[in-house]
């Protein structure tokens, strides 16, 4: 009996490849050292799987970005505005386009489906002239097989890379991406034949956009592509792998009836009713690639329940044709267990990284081909019996509180519009309000007091004084600056990466979380994050922010925002309990929140911003799930704030999603201002206003990229604000970057904050002249 593995992380265990990358991006280290890096971490991740068992190991799933940023290097889709005239695509070109330069900006980036996890979206047109430019996959397949290991190569599938993608700028929004189906379909052509050349026998194409609602017009387009291949392909072992959720009816028989395909990848965890169609039709002869092992979670798999599912599977498919494989990439685990060694047995024992469950697929191949490991599934067992029945999973009065939400909305009982004209009456802000969304640059120096203070060579009074100190600076800046409503800079947050670190940062002060100390997931690029795990019942033991906010108030006369997270991205940005339902975790989440929120206001904190950044990211990839996500997603917020004064204002903040297909249920979170990613994205968010969408509440679309190290303009700024007030009321605008500062250098912020003061001090005095 066989196993497969989708895909594997590629940061390393301790974080290799991002320390790597950030060292060649600040030009310390050179393009030969980071490919070394990276060779040395290819090399023990096909070894790893190789010595486990694995019999159909993945290649070119590394990627120094992300994948579909590799597709577009192989198909030489880059934009314009890189200058890239051709030849083999190298570092300085491939990084612009994911990060941006000194003259121009970075593509847009996304979210990757419902996950975490980002990817450069591909700019396409008509007149695109694609050519075969990056010959990674074919590079990375002859490593391995040097090495020893006969891998099967990875690529993002043809239809699903258009379907992906966006119409470049000045391309008509209705050009047919998959139009240009024709043009790539020569040069995966050319891939495949070198890839048969070099000596691979079976070739995986991830075709994710399968489990999408797609049209008639779409599933065709999957058919005519492999029609095209079929020839091609002759000769090899073809797998299209499909993850995140349940493929439709329509869908499954566009994929069992592509030409010149072999095997079928399903995700049986997050698409189990596709079973059913499993059952009832599977042709004969192709192989079934089961997605048993959840590569979204890190729960030991329940061998015994997983094991019963195969048996069913063998006897339908047969069992030469079955093979135990991930529900996706593992990418989106952390990496390895054994280098916890903080966590406590019993809630180890619950848990399995992508080591792990490269164990478990190879486990559960042996044991189906009649060499269980007795003693291995006796001791998964016993873990699984063990979280059933642990005591610290369950708290009744949490589980009470919850309960009794139900039968309330939990409105604000103002409207907002009245609660606008009361909160200005009490801050007295500027038409145009200029503000961040948090976080401030780590320095070293911060880092430094941080790290010190958690191995215990600091006292904590010596800790506290050095973040004050780091507060009184950000504060001294923002006041010299003159932003309108600061912020604290969150130095007490003690990961350096972008808003998931704030989730961490409450989790630790939240019962029922436990937290990892090498437990990194690659987030997008050199960025990680280490998501909290949610093991049990959720409540607030102590006030988690209020000392800070209230020691940051006092250092000035202007509003200072108070900085949570909100339920939903918590539950987002962590890994989730899988024993009772999403909601009624995020509804004990929100109770917390709102425990802080109320402590926060009688501390006197006027401005409080709780963050929805992963709102859109959790919604449900099926039309039919939204409403009853966006349902309780939206009412969890409401919960944290409901019992506010009118004079409260409550922001929250949303980034790197497109949002315009629920701009509805972001009105529905009633809260006073949200502040919003809009620059990377093209304006992409301003749209839905021109479409003649009413919104009352504040509203501040990001007027630059926080996450390239360009510097905008005070012109380009005022540019993108005038954009803008064509589409918002002046009187609701608010003037602020993209997202928190934290992945920047001081360098670069100062003079980007000043550019976007002095952006909004231009229009206010333009605003006025023309009364």
């Amino acid at each position: 009996m066989a196993s497969h593995i989708v895909g594997y992380p590629r940061m390393g265990p301790k974080r290799e490849l991002k320390f790597a990358l950030e060292s060649f991006w600040d030009k310390k280290s050179s393009a030969e050292d980071l490919q070394k890096v990276a060779a040395d971490l290819r090399s023990s991740i096909w070894k790893q799987m190789s010595d486990a068992g694995i019999k159909y190991i993945p290649s070119n799933t590394f990627s120094y970005y992300d994948q579909v940023l590799d597709a577009t290097s192989m198909l030489g889709a880059v934009p314009p505005r890189y200058g890239w005239n051709g030849g083999e695509i190298g570092f300085d070109t491939y990084f612009s386009m994911a990060r941006g330069n000194a003259s121009v900006p970075a593509m847009e980036m996304t979210k990757w489906f419902d996950t975490n996890y980002h990817f450069i979206v591909p700019e396409l047109g008509p007149d695109v002239n694609f050519s075969y430019a990056s010959h990674k996959a074919v590079d990375e397949y002859k490593e391995a097989k040097a090495l020893g290991v006969n891998t099967v190569p990875v690529l993002i599938g043809p239809v699903s890379y258009l379907l992906l993608s966006k119409p470049a700028k000045g391309v008509e929004k209705t050009f047919s991406l998959l139009s240009l189906l024709p043009k790539i379909l020569p040069i995966y052509k050319e891939v495949i034949s070198e890839l048969k050349a070099a000596g691979a026998s079976w070739i995986q194409f991830d075709e994710p956009t399968l489990v999408l609602d797609l049209d008639s017009h779409k599933l065709q387009a999957f058919t005519a592509a492999y029609d095209y291949l079929e020839s091609t392909l002759s000769g090899l072992n073809v797998l299209i792998e499909t993850y995140f959720a349940d493929l439709t009816a329509e869908a499954y028989k566009t994929l069992i009836g592509l030409k010149g395909v072999t095997a079928y990848g399903l995700d049986l965890v997050r698409g189990a009713q596709t079973l059913d169609l499993v059952k009832s039709n599977f042709p004969k002869g192709k192989y079934l690639f089961a997605g048993v092992v959840d590569g979204r979670n890190i729960w030991a798999n329940d061998l015994a329940a997983s094991f019963s599912t195969l048996k069913e599977l063998e006897a339908v498919v047969g069992k030469e044709n079955l093979v135990v494989s991930t529900s996706c990439s593992l990418l989106h685990t952390a990496v390895d267990l054994v280098n916890e060694t903080k966590l406590d047995d019993e809630i180890k024992s619950w848990l399995a990284f992508a080591a792990q469950k490269v164990v478990e697929v190879n486990a559960l191949a042996k044991a189906l081909a009649g060499q269980k490991d007795e003693a291995f599934f006796s001791a998964n067992a016993a873990a699984q019996a063990s979280r059933k029945s642990s005591p610290r999973v369950t708290n009744e009065a949490v589980q009470k509180a919850a309960a009794a939400l139900k039968g309330s909305d939990h409105r604000r009982a103002t409207n907002v519009s009245a609660r606008l004209d009361a909160q200005q009456k009490k801050l007295n802000l500027p038409i145009l309000p200029t503000t961040t969304i948090g976080s401030f640059p780590q320095t070293l120096e911060l880092r430094r007091v941080r790290r010190e203070f958690k191995a215990n060579k600091i006292s904590e009074d010596d800790y506290i004084k050095a973040i004050k100190e780091e507060i009184k600076k950000v504060v001294d800046l923002q006041e010299e600056l003159d932003i309108d409503v600061l912020v604290h800079g969150e130095p007490e947050v003690s990961v350096p990466s972008h808003r998931n670190d704030m989730v961490e940062y409450f989790g630790e002060q939240l019962s029922g979380f436990a937290f990892t100390v090498n437990g990194w997931v690659q987030s997008y690029g050199s960025r990680c994050v280490k998501p909290p795990i949610i093991y049990g019942d959720v409540s607030r033991p102590k006030p988690m922010t209020v000392f800070w906010s209230s020691t940051a108030q006092s250092m000035t006369a202007r509003p200072m925002k108070g900085m949570l997270t909100g339920p939903v991205t918590i539950l987002n940005w962590s890994f989730v309990r899988n024993d009772q339902p999403r909601f009624e975790t995020c509804y004990q989440i929100a109770l917390a929140i709102k425990d802080e929120v109320e402590d926060l206001e009688k501390a006197g904190i006027n401005v409080i911003q709780i963050d929805e950044a992963a709102l859109r990211e959790g919604l449900p990839l099926r039309k039919s799930e939204h409403a009853f996500y966006l349902k309780w997603a939206v009412h969890s917020f409401r919960i944290t704030n409901c019992g506010v004064q009118d004079t409260t204002q409550i922001h929250t903040h949303m980034c790197y999603s497109n949002f315009n297909d629920i701009i509805h249920s972001i009105i529905d979170m009633d809260a006073d201002v949200i502040t919003i990613e809009n620059s990377r994205s093209d304006e992409k968010l301003l749209s839905v206003f021109r479409e003649g969408v009413k919104y009352g509440a504040g509203i501040g679309p990001g007027v630059y990229d926080i996450h390239s190290p360009r510097i905008p303009s005070t012109e380009e700024i005022a540019d993108r604000i005038n954009k803008m007030l064509a589409v918002l009321e002046t009187n609701i605008l608010w003037v602020n970057p993209d997202c928190g500062l934290k992945t920047r250098k001081y360098a670069e912020v100062k003079p980007a904050l000043n550019n976007m003061v002095a952006a909004a001090k231009l229009l206010r005095t333009q605003l006025a002249s023309a009364k």
